[in-house]
């Protein structure tokens, strides 16, 4: 496993995640397709934040089961928490907010949100 830094754009917010982020979900809901979010997901045992929690709030919406938290600086959501279809908790890293991340290697699957 290997361990990435993450960060909203100014700072504020920083952490760290392990994993193989081999694929990236894009989603077409009417959140995701705003924020242009490259979403892949951790287990929440595998992320750790560094700093921020203070500089943060959250936006919920439609079924409230996804914690999107994003800086209150400079609204980077770099991350969220939520739990998958199982009732397993997991954090939802955007791919796009971690340094030195190689796109590269990363297979995108398109998610129909917008029909959920």
């Amino acid at each position: 496993m290997k361990t990435y830094t993450g960060s909203c754009h100014c700072g504020a917010v920083a952490y760290t995640v392990e994993g193989e982020f081999t694929e990236g979900m894009r989603c077409n809901c009417s959140h995701c397709r705003r924020k242009g979010f490259l979403l892949a997901f951790a287990p929440d045992s595998a992320f750790t934040l560094l700093r921020g929690a203070d500089a943060q709030t959250t936006y919920h919406f439609n079924k409230h089961h996804i914690d999107h938290t994003f800086c209150k600086t400079c609204g980077v959501q770099s991350y969220g928490h939520g739990q998958d279809g199982k009732g397993n908790y997991m954090t939802m890293i955007n791919l796009n907010c971690l340094e030195d991340f190689d796109f590269s290697s990363v297979k995108v699957t398109e998610f129909d949100g917008a029909s959920l």
